[in-house]
């Protein structure tokens, strides 16, 4: 008996102590749960009880620089979302069928994620009210009331389609800026993210006590381009007519700036494509084939159909950069008269026993002056010079005018020049520098450098946006102009302009004149790399060299047809064409007065009429127009120019169909 009771003790006092390890055990543990994972398990448990839906902003609009067309605006879409723990397993498979239905989708997709176990699953993404509309009437009609979410949402459109496409960018399936001004300013338009909390019970349910907890979306701020709508469209008109007359293998650049403050007028680049569609390729032969083609081909020609060429490609300018030449030339003393007879072409030059030939080398330009030399566009003349002014002073000029680094402009992916290192350039590189070949620079930093020489020799950094307005107040925020360094002094910008002038009225840029301005420019040719056969055609100019108003720059990449490749006859006319309507819309005062002026008219409003309608009112006054439809009784919702602007007859009239 004794034992059994000593047996029964001992039993007791282990299970004592098991009971007192345990409990500890329990004690540690809570302990560590308490202390070490509570704000881990208390973060889940408030995911698990929580239903959180975001609402997105709307994304500012991008207006152009007038601030009465928008060329970028975000609509008002819904999203549809479900939480399938909410939905009864007996209705699963009627509300995927039924969602299938409405918004065009696969059932066996919709229903797997109807069926999911989890706490939200979206449906569809950025659909018209007209869609969602349908599916609230089923969802009445069927006495749904829990699991489906409708929720608002909004969708990027531009109303031109390709319009600037290269610089105003598209943006991706959750409103984030992708390319262009819609990247680039992205922070500014996109806005702050909205929500709705809803809490549920540890079944998924919803706690209808406790209601939704709804925090709005602020709607991105509004840009303001200094791209102006009308400007833009001339140049991209004529641009486009130019790359197809000229058989432009690989397409064009048109840029127009303001040089007093860097404003970007027009951006134009050919071929463009639908900002509205940006993944469907622009070219023909690619599309035929786009499935079979492999994804990263794929990829590398999407990058390609987006890519601004103007500020992301570089090339050699030719002659155009003898104007760089002719302003060190000028400013360091070398040149003092630019009229005075100092300089003569024999047809070539031979520098450390390479001789160069002047284009003309066949019937030599003989006794020059500066201003003779530019009109002829003679190298000799320039290759001299260049060799007078050294290479340490030719490179500083060459940083002094920005060539040597990236210009700054307000967009992504800009590309820098690609020259020799100082202390590799002997005298035959100096050479080549000096008349424009050998080197490559960005059309971006060409206009910049002509730019500073109509600014009367001071820099400004180009840029294309100018303000942003504030979407909860509308207050307006002016971006501030940058401001560089006097490059040249006035006297030599103003002797350089002088001698521009003369390229035009007399010499190889005469087909830039337009009647009634008084236009600079000097035109371009040469080689897109050594012994390629192909060539870059451009001609870059100044609207009124007395006071210049504007500069432009056209660059036409490997011209293949009838036409030849000599900027003087495919560049220079283009920017007659686009100048002749620019300067008119922009009320830029001629200069010329005495000269027998184009007959223009008034453009009259054709928004509202049919395409048959306005074909007949534009007939009448001699205009002809382009528009996107075959459809004559389409109903024109916009057009280019606007109403009331005086124009040349004969221009080519954009309209904007429904």
């Amino acid at each position: 008996m004794k034992t059994t009771n000593i047996g029964r003790k001992k039993r007791l006092m282990k299970m004592l102590i098991v009971a007192f390890i345990i409990c500890n055990l329990l004690i540690v543990r809570v302990g560590y749960i308490q202390f070490v994972q509570g704000a881990e398990l208390q973060a889940k448990a408030y995911a698990q009880q929580t239903l959180n839906r975001k609402i997105n902003p709307k994304r500012g609009t991008i207006w152009d620089a007038t601030g009465e067309i928008a060329l970028a605006v975000s609509a008002s879409v819904e999203t549809v979302s479900v939480n399938p723990t909410n939905i009864e397993k007996a209705d699963k498979e009627r509300v995927a069928r039924a969602m299938a239905e409405i918004f065009d989708l696969e059932y066996e997709t919709v229903l797997k994620k109807v069926s999911k176990n989890s706490s939200i699953e979206t449906i569809v993404k950025k659909v018209d009210k007209e869609q969602t509309d349908k599916l609230r009437v089923w969802m009445q009609e069927n006495n749904i009331t829990t699991g489906i979410n409708i929720d608002e949402d909004s969708k990027r459109y531009y109303p031109y389609s390709t319009l600037a496409a290269n610089v105003i960018g598209f943006t991706g399936s959750d409103n984030q800026g992708l390319d262009g001004i819609e990247k680039r300013y992205d922070d500014i338009l996109k806005g702050t993210q909205g929500k709705i909390l809803k809490l549920t019970d540890a079944t998924g349910s919803n706690m209808e006590k406790e209601g939704e907890d709804y925090i709005s979306a602020i709607d991105g701020d509004d840009l303001v381009l200094t791209i102006d709508m009308t400007v833009q469209s001339i140049a991209e008109k004529y641009l486009t007519e130019a790359c197809i007359d000229n058989v432009c293998t690989d397409g064009g650049n048109v840029i127009i700036m303001n040089p007093k403050n860097g404003d970007i007028l027009a951006l134009a680049s050919y071929p463009s494509y639908d900002l509205n569609s940006p993944y469907t390729i622009n070219i023909p032969e690619l599309e035929a084939n786009w499935d079979s083609i492999e994804s990263s081909e794929k990829s590398k020609q999407l990058q390609q159909m987006w890519r601004n060429k103007a500020i992301s490609d570089t090339y050699e300018p030719g002659s155009t950069f003898k104007l760089v030449t002719a302003s060190a030339a000028i400013e360091e003393g070398i040149v003092t008269d630019i009229d005075k007879v100092s300089f003569s072409c024999t047809g070539s030059i031979n520098i450390a026993g390479t001789r160069i030939k002047c284009w003309r080398y066949y019937n030599p330009h003989g006794s020059e002056s500066l201003r003779l030399a530019l009109m002829n566009s003679c190298n000799p003349v320039f290759i001299g010079l260049g060799q007078q002014i050294g290479v340490d002073a030719y490179y500083e000029y060459l940083e002094k005018f920005g060539l040597l680094e990236k210009t700054g402009i307000d967009l992504l992916g800009e590309a820098n020049s690609i020259f020799l290192k100082k202390d590799k350039v002997g005298p035959v590189e100096l050479a080549t520098i000096s008349f424009g070949q050998r080197f490559e620079v960005t059309p971006i930093q060409m206009i910049k450098m002509v730019g500073t020489i109509a600014n009367f020799g001071k820099s400004i950094t180009p840029r294309v946006a100018k303000a942003k307005i504030n979407s909860q107040t509308g207050e307006k925020t002016d971006f501030e102009i940058e401001e560089g360094s006097q490059v040249i002094s006035k006297e030599t910008a103003q002797k350089v302009l002088s001698m521009m002038n003369s390229v035009v009225s007399e010499g190889t840029g005469k087909n830039a004149q337009v009647l009634g301005y008084s236009i600079g420019g000097k035109t371009g040719t040469s080689e897109d790399g050594v012994n390629t056969g192909k060539y870059v055609t451009s001609f870059i100019g100044v609207v009124n060299t007395e006071n210049p108003e504007l500069v432009i720059l056209i660059v036409l990449y490997n011209p293949t047809g009838e036409g030849g490749h000599q900027g003087g006859g495919v560049a220079a006319p283009i920017a007659s064409q686009i100048l002749g309507e620019v300067l008119p819309y922009l009320k830029i005062t001629k200069n010329n007065t005495d000269e027998e002026m184009t007959v223009q008219v008034e453009m009259p409003e054709v928004t509202g009429l049919t395409v048959k309608e306005a074909k007949e009112i534009l007939s009448n006054l001699e205009l002809d127009y382009e528009i996107d439809t075959d459809d004559m009784e389409k109903i024109i919702t916009d057009q280019l120019p606007k109403k009331g602007i005086q124009i040349n007859k004969g221009t080519k009239v954009i309209l904007y169909s429904n």
